[in-house]
């Protein structure tokens, strides 16, 4: 199993703090990269919807969204710190392949669903600054593309510090916001009392528990956790536990604050005054100006609303990342992943604007909420049995009664969703001039999804979860291979990456060799802390590998052939060809997976950029 988020793993060391604020500041990050998708576009838009049709009465929403947040971000984080895995990477180690493609093609479906409010929510706040038309602002937002590349180049403290500050900049301008309103607060306090004025007051509450409880956020907060290197001893798992969930506390408690003062702006200005339709963001910034009597108000406004979007579109394409190669174990270059995932946002929102015209977009981030609200379930619950599991996590699964919160939260998610689902569906069939479509259509497909969630709920209770399985050779090293053929090479080096390209590596390198030859067995660790401390790298994926080429080295060794081996450290283009030209070689044997034309370009490929770099022949093994 590779390494979530391989490229950042481990890259901030948390030890050697000479202080305790040093060493709880060294743990501060993850969860502001994960906070920006409480407080992105999608909340502004759900926010406002409810604090200028029902005042202050949804503040109670946004307090327990905030709770049951904080909850399950700490289930997250403590998932990730004690198994080392991210949730993706834990689902596909308990359920079958077709189970886990559908909770995959869920996430996904959820991480369109956030980029498209990312998307919108900035257009929509270039569109009011700058005055550019919406669907040119739409196009710009793909300049953005690469700076997620930037930054994670840069290093996960420099992403996390760039986050910080967009954050900080939303936060003021909603107290300069909060002064400009002055809201009544004894209404405020009121507006924490749980109420639902009517019906339609549901389906905006269920947008706020989808903008605010998020499931790319529970796939995130997994993996940059373990961008911390710690002491992995039981003291030093259980203070890991105890400073990240200090981190959450604040993160999503200055989260809570943005999205109350979206609400109780829209209460103060709009609701107060009578405008209970105001549930588009145009509409928001061009009224906020008559009635509050600052030109600012708009202006700080606008520039909130751009920092949430840049800051969220980071984190969702990291998401996007940990799912995919998570489930699937799949990794692409981020540049294409970044691509793909903002052209599924941006092609939609693209049409919807082009034929239905630009004041839809509040309806479209609302329901972007909405679907989110709707995948919450297929990754809440895996999560709760995993932080259950007292085997996966080594005696540091959750107590008895966080079981019973967890799963009391979970239950009230699912059924509002369940309400909502049933709901829409029953609309649809009422005024459907065709309702057999529907019946033949939706209906099953709503059934089916009930069936899987009750699937992956009842599984786990059934079904004794697998041990961790440390060695990743897919092949278990277990080689066949011909010992015929005529010999013209005495000293072999071979590639190996313990996958089951090294199978045909090492048979050919025997049928060029013999029994006779000498072959070092080649592999790199490129892992980030690999990269930064070479061969003083001290990290799970080094420990596995080391341990791997030894087992390969033993097994054919007791084959009688004669085995040497050499572990590198950084990247395999620069560090395979430094280890070859400074050697004795003859010939570098190396397996590929034998990808062309598009996937080379997808996945990158080692053997292009090495083989200019050596001065010995280089024999490709198409597996």
């Amino acid at each position: 199993m590779s390494k979530s988020l391989e490229e950042v793993n481990q890259s901030v060391t948390t030890q050697n703090k000479t202080t305790v604020f040093r060493k709880i500041l060294a743990f501060f990050g993850p969860a502001y990269l994960v906070s920006v998708g409480y407080m992105d576009p999608g909340n502004w838009a759900t926010d406002i919807a409810g604090g200028s049709q029902f005042g202050y009465a949804l503040l109670w929403v946004l307090l327990m969204s905030n709770l049951m947040a904080l909850l399950l971000q700490s289930l997250s984080a403590r998932l990730g710190i004690v198994t080392q895995r991210d949730l993706a990477q834990a689902s596909r180690e308990t359920y079958s392949k077709f189970i886990n493609y559908i909770l995959y093609f869920l996430a996904e479906i959820a991480i369109a669903a956030c980029d498209l409010a990312e998307v919108l929510g900035m257009a929509i706040g270039i569109n009011l600054l700058f005055g550019i038309p919406l669907v040119e602002a739409v196009l710009i937002t793909v300049l953005d593309t690469f700076l997620l590349l930037f930054l994670i180049n840069k290093g996960i403290r420099k992403m996390e510090a760039f986050i910080i500050v967009l954050v900080m900049i939303i936060g003021f301008s909603f107290i300069f916001e909060m002064i400009f309103a002055e809201p009544e607060m004894g209404k405020v306090l009121y507006g924490l009392i749980p109420s639902l004025p009517n019906e339609s007051a549901l389906y905006i509450a269920i947008g706020i528990i989808g903008a605010t409880v998020m499931p790319h956020n529970l796939y995130l907060h997994s993996s940059l956790v373990q961008t911390r290197k710690f002491d992995r001893s039981p003291a030093g798992i259980k203070q890991a536990i105890k400073y990240n969930f200090i981190d959450s506390t604040i993160a999503l408690n200055l989260a809570f604050f943005v999205n109350a003062a979206i609400l109780i702006l829209a209460a103060a200005t709009f609701y107060k005054n009578g405008m209970f339709e105001v549930a588009e963001i145009q509409d928001a910034y061009r009224f906020l100006q008559p009635i509050l009597g600052t030109k600012w108000a708009p202006i700080l406004f606008a520039v909130a609303l751009i920092a949430a979007g840049q800051s969220s579109t980071v984190t969702g394409t990291l998401a996007g990342q940990i799912v995919m190669e998570g489930y699937l174990n799949l990794r692409i270059q981020p540049w294409v992943r970044r691509i793909i995932t903002r052209l599924i946002a941006i092609v939609p929102a693209m049409i919807v604007i082009f034929i239905f015209g630009e004041s839809v977009t509040g309806k479209m981030l609302i329901l972007s909420q909405v679907i989110l609200s709707l995948q919450l379930g297929f990754a809440i619950i895996p999560l709760i049995h995993f932080v259950s599991d007292k085997r996966k996590m080594k005696g540091f699964h959750i107590s008895r009664t966080t079981q019973i919160a967890s799963w009391i939260v979970a239950l009230v998610i699912v059924s509002l969703n369940a309400k909502l689902v049933f709901s829409e569906i029953q609309g649809w069939l009422e005024t459907s001039e065709n309702p057999l479509v529907l019946w033949l259509t939706v209906v099953p497909l709503a059934i089916s999804f009930l069936i899987l969630l009750l699937y992956i709920v009842i599984k786990p209770f059934v079904t004794k979860s697998k041990p961790d399985i440390q060695n990743h050779s897919p092949h278990l090293l277990a080689l066949k291979f011909s010992s015929t053929g005529t010999y013209s090479y005495k000293n072999i080096a071979v590639s190996v990456d313990f996958s089951s390209a090294d199978e045909a590596a090492l048979n050919h390198a025997f049928e060029l060799g013999g029994m006779d030859a000498k072959y070092t067995l080649m592999h790199v660790v490129e892992t980030v802390g690999a990269m930064m401390y070479g061969n003083e790298a001290d990290d799970h994926e080094t420990s596995i590998d080391e341990t791997l080429l030894l087992e390969y080295k033993e097994m054919l060794s007791q084959k009688g052939f004669t085995i040497e081996t050499e572990l590198g450290f950084g990247n395999p283009t620069k560090i395979i060809p430094t280890i070859i030209n400074n050697g004795n070689f003859d010939i570098l044997v190396m397996g590929t997976h034998g990808h062309t034309g598009l996937k080379d370009l997808i996945f990158g490929t080692t053997v292009d950029k090495l083989r200019h770099k050596i001065s010995i022949p280089l024999f490709i093994v198409k597996n």
